[in-house]
């Protein structure tokens, strides 16, 4: 049976582009800082992003984990929304072992978080607070539909975080996205930020890694958490050379991913029975919902489009999340649109 995987775009396989890298990559010891093939990774990821260094890491969740451990310090507060990754899927990692305080705000349907908000719980300096150290702000914004976060929007907070001294943060697993949506160039996205982290393995089709950027002081002191996690790893260049490749050829085309979301949304809409989100999809995330005539749950819908070879994530007790991604094309959205109808 072919399988339509729509649960994530982290479900991509590498490209054969990507395995003849992997397979021909020149390799040293990373540790050392001798491994060639990720230093060029680092070096292409930091110029993409207008850094002035890289770090590569095992995943998205250990970029955000040392950078917000390398701007902070045990008893210091981050300030997120409480829909961003780092809060909702991340194991606490943060708090568990870094001891920093999150405070969480709301995320705005548009993924923002308000600019007054963010000013009111910037913490006084009292000895009875934590004090505020960190801003993060997450584009695209996975649990608010995968939107994209403006140029405009991220230099006001960076603006803010400037006027009390704070640092910024930017979770980029999916920031290409963002920039082909919002026509601006991802460097334009992370220019305000202090770190980004840009992830390999979601729509860039790499098979695994992230890469965290930002000041080559910065990045000294993220390499040294890096070892700290168990993320210091020899001969990665056969994970690094994918990376390259990655960011090389396949960021202008998730554009192709955003057109399948769009015709998959459309698809979706003329069903009787499903409710897609308002906006949807932004980038490559059809958010859609279950009304009231339809008597069965999102999981009993998830197994019954599973015996009919369609995967897609449930998100909620009536709703779902479905992204598209370099693996499926236009036949795999219309089969997914059809398998849809049969089971509703």
């Amino acid at each position: 049976m072919k399988i339509i995987d729509l649960r994530s775009d982290t479900v991509t396989r590498p490209t054969p582009a990507m395995r003849r890298a992997m397979a021909e990559a020149e390799v040293g010891d990373d540790v050392y800082g001798e491994d060639p093939t990720i230093n060029r990774l680092q070096e292409l990821a930091a110029h993409m992003l207008g850094k002035e260094a890289g770090l590569f890491v095992a995943s998205g969740t250990m970029g955000n984990l040392a950078a917000i451990l390398a701007h902070c310090n045990r008893g210091d507060e981050v300030i997120l929304g409480d829909k961003a990754h780092t809060f909702l899927f991340e194991a606490g990692g943060i708090s568990a072992l870094g001891g920093v305080h999150s405070c969480q705000l709301p995320n705005q349907p548009d993924g923002t978080l308000e600019i007054g908000a963010i000013r009111a719980a910037i913490r006084e300096e009292d000895d009875h607070h934590p004090i505020t150290r960190l801003i993060s702000l997450e584009n695209t914004h996975n649990r608010c539909g995968g939107v994209a976060l403006s140029v405009d929007y991220t230099r006001q907070v960076k603006a803010l975080a400037d006027e009390y001294g704070l640092l910024l943060h930017l979770d980029g697993a999916r920031l290409f996205n963002a920039a082909i949506a919002l026509g601006v160039s991802a460097k334009e996205l992370a220019e305000p930020a202090d770190s980004v982290t840009i992830c390999l393995s979601k729509g860039l089709c790499a098979p695994v890694g992230s890469v965290l950027c930002g000041s080559e002081a910065f990045i000294r002191q993220a390499r040294r958490i890096r070892k700290q996690l168990g993320g210091g790893m020899r001969q990665a260049g056969v994970l690094a050379a994918a990376g390259i490749v990655a960011l090389e050829t396949m960021v202008e085309r998730l554009a192709e991913d955003h057109a399948r979301a769009r015709r998959l949304a459309q698809g979706l809409s003329s069903i009787p029975g499903l409710i897609l989100d308002a906006g949807t999809p932004h980038t490559n995330m059809v958010y859609l919902s279950l009304d009231e005539t339809i008597p069965l749950s999102a999981e009993q819908v998830v197994e019954r489009l599973a015996e009919r070879g369609v995967k897609v994530g449930a998100v909620g007790p009536r709703q779902f999340r479905l992204v598209t991604h370099y693996w499926i094309d236009d036949e795999a959205v219309d089969d997914a649109v059809e398998a849809f109808g049969q089971v509703l």
